[in-house]
């Protein structure tokens, strides 16, 4: 009994610290890409930026509540990290946007859904606040957003107690 305690609490430890350390350094003065990388992985996405730069982008998975872009500069010398899945920039996020332009803006979203009659998709997001919601935004087949606002999750709908780090 006291084994299967202590392996309990050593799993639960580790899972905790793996994602604590997902989020980059707040300190990021003088890291270089590949410490960033050394440190948070392989990125999902690699989007090139004006002058050589590039952005890495760390969406959390399907039920994690941040996505951190970290913007490189052409010698790869790390610039800034940002949590983009933030009121600020749902608030951008408007009808007749590209599709493209909510990916750069927001990232890989947490799951699509598929509309019917062949209309389009919806990209949910789940963030983190202090309700129970997602932010989702309406993609037409255009590839152009037709709307976009916030949502209740199916765990939410369902009563689930789920508890996300």
């Amino acid at each position: 009994m006291r084994f299967v305690f202590h392996s309990v609490v050593l799993s639960s430890l580790l899972a905790f610290t793996a994602c604590s350390s997902y989020a980059p350094p707040s300190d990021l003065a003088g890291m270089t890409q590949d410490q960033i990388l050394a440190r948070m992985g392989t990125p999902e996405t690699q989007r090139p930026l004006e002058g050589g730069a590039i952005r890495l982008e760390y969406p959390t998975g399907p039920y994690g509540h941040h996505t951190w872009f970290v913007d490189v500069d052409a010698t790869g010398k790390v610039l800034r990290a940002q949590q983009v899945l933030t009121e600020q920039n749902f608030n951008q996020i408007v009808p007749g946007m590209a599709q493209a332009q909510v990916r750069q803006r927001l990232g890989r979203p947490n799951s699509v859904s598929t509309l019917a009659r062949s209309r389009g998709v919806v990209w949910n997001y789940r963030f983190e606040g202090p309700f129970c919601e997602w932010f989702q935004v309406e993609i037409s087949a255009e590839q152009t957003v037709r709307a976009a606002g916030y949502g209740k999750p199916p765990e939410c709908e369902r009563g689930e107690k789920i508890i996300f780090p």
